[in-house]
């Protein structure tokens, strides 16, 4: 297992640039276990991942669904990166059920990112890396998202409604000879550059909106 990493980031957007970030070093067979409370970032940081790799269709929560398969979409060059495995492991009650959605079929040709799988997907892989994203709670912009202290979001049926603002605190680990020599130090580093320029972009749009 290698060293924990660290980053900080500040809202949604960053969340989703640090996605992007990570996607430039994913490559198919790669396992991501996301693990955070509601409304911690899981989704948001999955649509980073899907338009960082250029696949197809809107990443969302597939609670319901479970499991949903994002294929590739074709680069300028005619090339096409390996596609997405978003699952949603929310409702799983057993290994059974694990079994059951045959992520093994896919897991060579596509990157697979499983929201609330720790202790479920762990055995469908020998090498996997583990984001771990905690919301800080308790400050006045997590209240105005998600309503009051207490609150997970403004629809607390959904398992990971993000909301958006709020700082998150994401820890990087990789297991696995995959990650053993992979400089997740380096990956933190462009991540929370690539969050900056994306918080930046933001408050520049912002600020041209209020002017027109």
């Amino acid at each position: 297992m290698s060293a924990a990493h660290q980053l900080e980031l500040v809202d949604a957007e960053a969340t989703r640039a640090f996605g992007r970030a990570l996607a430039t070093v994913l490559r198919a067979g790669d396992l991501v276990v996301l693990t955070g409370d509601l409304g911690a970032g899981k989704t948001t940081l999955t649509q980073g991942i899907g338009a960082g790799l250029g696949v197809r269709g809107h990443v969302a929560s597939p609670t319901f669904v479970i499991a949903r398969e994002h294929p590739p979409l074709p680069r300028p060059d005619g090339t096409r990166g390996p596609g997405l495995v978003h699952v949603d492991a929310y409702r799983i009650g057993s290994l059974d059920e694990v079994e059951a959605l045959d992520l093994d079929a896919s897991l060579d040709e596509c990157v697979t990112v499983v929201e609330w799988g720790a202790g479920w997907v762990e055995g469908i892989a020998a090498d996997r890396l583990e984001v771990t994203l905690a919301r800080e709670r308790g400050r006045a912009s997590d209240e105005r998202a998600s309503g009051g202290s207490a609150g997970h979001g403004s629809d607390e049926g959904e398992p990971d409604d993000d909301g958006g603002a709020g700082v998150r605190t994401v820890t990087l680990r990789g297991v696995g000879e995959r990650w053993a020599g992979a400089d997740l130090a380096a990956l933190a580093a462009a991540s929370t550059a690539a969050a900056s320029t994306a918080a930046a972009s933001t408050t520049t749009a912002s600020t041209a909106d209020v002017a027109g």
